[in-house]
């Protein structure tokens, strides 16, 4: 996948954490960020900066859509490619994660592989959890130890896997939402994407060549 948001796609979604350890990828920087939710997620999420990663990170998926549809055409669906080896301590979630979004779209589905599209990370930062990308179809999810400590954890990895498949933030939204990351606060543990945010992941895996053309100009 490429660019930012989703896949390795470089959006951020942060929760308070700790320092960054040395074996944080992140430490290496990320195109755009965007906050998931935690002290100062309100802010965040309506600022110009959040809007600007949304837009970056869709852009992002967008490219991917069109290089694998490209590649293969006539494919009932997309397969996205990802290792979880570098978060041994979120099996479990990424699972769960992958599991959730595999019987929730039909347009594109996570396979654990090799040559990955994208990586899962663990550790510390005071960034939270986020999903980031290189813009060249490579990219990674970080999983915050603390973060997932407050929050549901397998929200917050189905949360940062629904970046990869081309949805942002929409902190204002209810626990029902998956894309409300944090704004419904700790106590909410839903996991699973709603009606739209469904419906929306299996347009932009079918069509979203066409609508990135389109949105673009070209």
């Amino acid at each position: 996948m490429s660019a930012a948001v989703g896949l390795g796609l470089g959006l951020v979604a942060a929760l308070g954490a700790t320092p960054a350890t040395a074996a944080d990828p992140a430490s290496a920087g990320s195109p755009t960020t965007a906050s998931t939710a935690s002290q100062g997620y309100a802010a965040y999420a309506g600022s110009s900066e959040n809007a600007a990663a949304n837009r970056a990170f869709h852009q992002a998926v967008m490219k991917s859509v069109a290089e694998k549809r490209a590649a293969d055409p006539g494919a009932a669906s997309v397969t996205v490619v990802y290792n979880a080896a570098n978060a041994p301590s979120f099996r479990s979630q990424i699972a769960s994660s992958t599991r959730i979004w595999n019987s929730s779209v039909s347009n594109v589905q996570l396979q654990e592989g090799s040559n990955p599209d994208f990586r899962y990370y663990e550790g510390n930062d005071s960034r939270g959890s986020y999903a980031s990308t290189d813009g060249h179809g490579r990219g990674y999810i970080f999983l915050d130890y603390r973060q997932n400590q407050q929050y549901n954890s397998t929200r917050v990895t189905s949360h940062e896997t629904g970046h990869v498949l081309g949805l942002p933030d929409r902190y204002s939204g209810p626990c029902s939402e998956l894309m409300s990351g944090g704004g419904p606060g700790t106590s909410c543990t839903n996991a699973y994407p709603n009606a739209t945010e469904r419906s929306r992941v299996n347009y932009l895996w079918q069509n979203g060549f066409a609508a990135a053309l389109a949105g673009s100009g070209s």
